[in-house]
């Protein structure tokens, strides 16, 4: 397969996707914003969650049968597309002064669903383009990107919910949305062609395959199980960090907006160390030592005095470069472990398994928030993740995983 003129396809990918990831990453936190100052509930920010993961966890595995089906590209453009469709009726539904709740609820989940075709196809079309010493710098370059819309989004998210409505803020994404498309006009990415119809018969044998991808590799299977128990760990965590910051650090839309950049800037960080550097070291070890540091970060923000709000910046930062690192070696081990005939669905299959757990950890983060308090769940969370990376160490099976021999399959 040619991949000679990957670099200048992929500059196309990226100038959209950055585009798409800033208005997205925008429309997101002053969702987050008006939703925290409102309403003041774990419960509605855990809702909020559920609504924007269900889907995708739902059909997650169906949809990875498409993926490696359809063209790819196609996969992509037709999910923003959707993604901006629904936003766009949702711009003309909230004119109206009250904004009902189920109405921001019905917005997130529209948006869930076309994320739960754009994303693993994103993630699977690297292979088919990418040299394969080069998945992990392209995997960095990646995070640079989100980061920077992290860094960028909160900052404009909280200008735009501040001089404008909820509703006329979700404009940003149907632009971001469009130029995303138009980006995708200007490359050609391969198609795998697939000879066999899609019947139901056909499409259940094509999802034990990609089960079956990753059940056989031992290594493979615990790293995703690892990575579901850290997910687990992180969701009802991510969704109480406007909480942490407004009742425990007395903070407001300010301090908020801080939080959202300092992470931003971290993972902007891990992702230049990546795009930068040869690693070359085992992405295993990473992922592990990133799932320690992270539960560190983590436990240190909810022990932290409410008087400490630089030490929380400063720790907040350090979890952002731990979750770069982690995300950029944890896609490419699956690149690197799995035929790219076989990406869209074993993608698929690892978000819904991803976050199914987390989903059940979001139903009860209202009461956790309510009866531990939101401080001790930071702490007992950030330990949690901490025995996850230390027990990936003492796994053989997910030590071997991208060594070039045969795997013993043995735990």
């Amino acid at each position: 397969m040619e991949k000679k003129n990957w670099f200048q396809t992929y500059m196309y990918i990226w100038i959209g996707q950055f585009v798409s990831l800033l208005t997205s990453s925008a429309v997101n936190f002053a969702v987050i914003v008006w939703l925290s100052l409102t309403h003041k509930s774990a419960e509605v920010l855990a809702l909020a969650g559920i609504a924007g993961l269900l889907p995708q966890a739902l059909i997650g595995p169906f949809v990875g049968v498409l993926i490696d089906r359809w063209d790819r590209k196609k996969v992509m453009i037709f999910a923003d597309a959707f993604i901006a469709l629904c936003t766009l009726m949702m711009t003309f539904v909230l004119q109206e002064a009250a904004v009902g709740l189920s109405l921001i609820y019905l917005l997130l989940t529209c948006r869930s669903i076309g994320a739960a075709f754009h994303a693993p196809a994103m993630q699977a079309i690297a292979p088919l383009m990418v040299p394969e010493d080069k998945l992990l710098r392209v995997s960095g370059i990646n995070q640079m990107l989100q980061s920077v819309s992290s860094i960028a989004g909160p900052a404009l998210g909280t200008l735009a919910i501040t001089y404008f409505s909820i509703a006329q803020v979700l404009y940003l994404d149907v632009i971001g949305a469009a130029v995303a498309i138009v980006s995708l006009f200007f490359v050609t990415i391969p198609h795998l062609k697939v000879e066999s119809k899609l019947t139901f018969g056909q499409a259940w044998s094509d999802l034990k395959q990609g089960m079956q991808a990753i059940y056989h590799n031992r290594g493979l299977s615990l790293l995703f199980l690892y990575a579901m128990i850290a997910t687990f760990c992180v969701m009802p965590i991510a969704i109480m960090f406007p909480l942490l910051t407004i009742d425990h650090f007395n903070g407001g839309k300010w301090e908020m907006s801080v939080i959202e950049i300092i992470w931003g800037v971290g993972m902007l960080m891990g992702g230049g160390l990546l795009g930068a550097f040869k690693v070359n070291f085992s992405k295993i070890i990473m992922i592990n030592t990133m799932h320690i540091v992270l539960g560190l970060t983590f436990a240190f923000s909810g022990w932290f005095p409410s008087t400490w709000f630089i030490p929380f910046v400063i720790v907040t930062g350090i979890g952002g470069v731990s979750m770069s690192l982690f995300s950029a070696s944890f896609m490419t081990t699956i690149q690197e472990e799995v035929a790219p005939q076989m990406l869209g669905r074993v993608f698929s299959l690892y978000f819904s398994l991803a976050i199914l757990p987390s989903v059940i950890g979001l139903l009860f983060t209202g009461m956790i928030a309510d009866v531990i308090g939101v401080a001790n769940a930071f702490v007992i969370a950030g330990l949690l993740m901490m025995i996850v990376g230390v027990l990936s160490f003492f796994t053989p099976a997910v030590m071997r995983l991208g060594k070039k021999v045969p795997h013993n399959e043995t735990v």
